[in-house]
């Protein structure tokens, strides 16, 4: 198979701009920002952009490249501490922390992934994040009956909450974060009136 031809000076820019562009219109307007308006802001034709990229998905998984595996590295983080609900509390803090720094995570925490690449991570990042929950739950600290799935009750409600006071008060999530958490602590735990998601149900939910 033939290598594929590097790109044109002028179209190693035209992507550059195209990138540049999508990430400042998605931080402004959301993943769902107009495409027309993204390549206005590169400066280029409306079919430049569908040249370079044809699907949003793609424009979306250039766009945050650099940001694939920040969730990983935060539960690799949360697994090199001793106490299994300092850890726990870690994995949990810091993806809402950097859901409520970056509005692009924190809108693909609620789709589908756009990339290989990106899924990669996510089950990558899952899997780390699955022991965490695990070692908790053998330590007695963390309610047994929670399950990683419902970790989305926890992204939702955080989603929910800073959409609602990120101009007002832009830490009060933390308060939020802080109740919620202490509802998982074992001894807190009282019968759940009905299961969990499944994998593939949270899967579907974050479709659409």
């Amino acid at each position: 198979m033939p290598e594929d031809k590097p790109l044109r000076s002028d179209a190693v820019r035209n992507r550059a701009a195209l990138v540049a562009a999508a990430r400042e219109l998605f931080e402004e307007r959301g993943l769902d920002a107009p495409l027309k308006e993204i390549a206005a802001r590169a400066g280029v034709a409306i079919g430049t952009l569908y040249n370079r990229f044809p699907t949003r998905d793609e424009l979306i998984a250039a766009a945050v490249a650099d940001r694939v595996g920040a969730g990983s590295r935060i539960a690799e983080q949360a697994l090199e501490l001793d106490d299994p609900w300092e850890s726990f509390v870690f994995l949990v803090e810091k993806i809402c922390e950097l859901h409520a720094e970056d509005r692009v995570l924190s809108e693909l925490a609620l789709r589908d992934s756009p990339s290989a690449a990106m899924e990669h991570a996510r089950v990558y990042g899952h899997g780390l994040m699955r022991r965490i929950v695990t070692r908790a739950q053998e330590a007695g600290v963390l309610r047994p009956d929670w399950t990683l799935e419902d970790i989305a009750f926890i992204t939702w409600s955080h989603t929910s909450v800073l959409a609602a006071t990120a101009t007002l008060a832009p830490d009060i999530w933390r308060r939020n974060l802080a109740l919620i958490l202490d509802g998982l602590r074992a001894k807190a735990a009282h019968p759940l009136p009905v299961p969990a998601l499944t994998e593939d149900q949270l899967m579907q939910v974050m479709r659409g």
